[in-house]
């Protein structure tokens, strides 16, 4: 298999219960809920991704990707964290290439739409969006953008997630979405709020 990838970094995960650890994140190429690309977003299942993730470059087998992640960490094996993210991951994402990461002591982890059911990783974090499928029902963590047109209650109680997150969708509405997000959690305290912690420090 060839990945496409839109860019391989590391950071300080910056959002959800892991929020202040090192990792490197592989953000994968490609989404099945919107082009990428300003002129289609109006018509996107969703509207508000604040993310780039169109093009990239081509690793045409496991291997290369596996290494690539494993350079951009350095030096030293223990707590290693790789991200997958995009886009969606699960386009991409297969078996072979977590055993492959996870023989360079790699721990996975995956921040998904839940539109495609994924391999089994360390971590999933599922962030449904308002419209679309959803086929991963199974979680460690449930981060929901808000404000959606989604039964928060409904999916607490489906997915069964040890923690449930909302976050402020970010824009021009992002004072009014975080006020939302704090009344609603203080109504309903099984929820915690998110915050993209990784923008107020100044990191990707």
């Amino acid at each position: 298999m060839t990945y496409t990838v839109h860019s391989i970094f590391k950071t300080l995960q910056g959002e959800g219960f892991h929020a202040g650890r090192s990792a490197v994140f592989c953000r994968f190429a490609g989404c099945n809920l919107w082009s990428g690309r300003e002129k289609d977003r109006a018509s996107a299942v969703c509207k508000f991704c604040d993310t780039e993730f169109v093009g990239g470059a081509k690793f045409p087998t496991v291997a290369a990707l596996a290494d690539a992640i494993a350079e951009v960490w350095g030096v030293g094996a223990a707590h290693r964290i790789v991200v997958f993210t995009g886009g969606e991951p699960g386009l991409q994402l297969d078996r072979e290439l977590i055993d492959a990461l996870q023989l360079r002591s790699f721990a996975s982890h995956v921040e998904t739409n839940g539109t495609i059911e994924l391999p089994s990783v360390r971590w999933i974090t599922l962030s449904p969006k308002a419209g679309a499928p959803l086929r991963q029902l199974e979680a460690n963590e449930l981060k929901i953008a808000w404000p959606q047109q989604l039964d928060l209650e409904a999916l607490y109680h489906r997915i069964g997630a040890a923690f449930s997150y909302l976050q402020p969708i970010d824009g021009p509405e992002l004072k009014a979405n975080t006020a939302a997000c704090i009344d609603y959690v203080q109504g309903h305290p099984w929820w915690r709020l998110s915050t993209q912690t990784h923008k107020f420090i100044g990191v990707p």
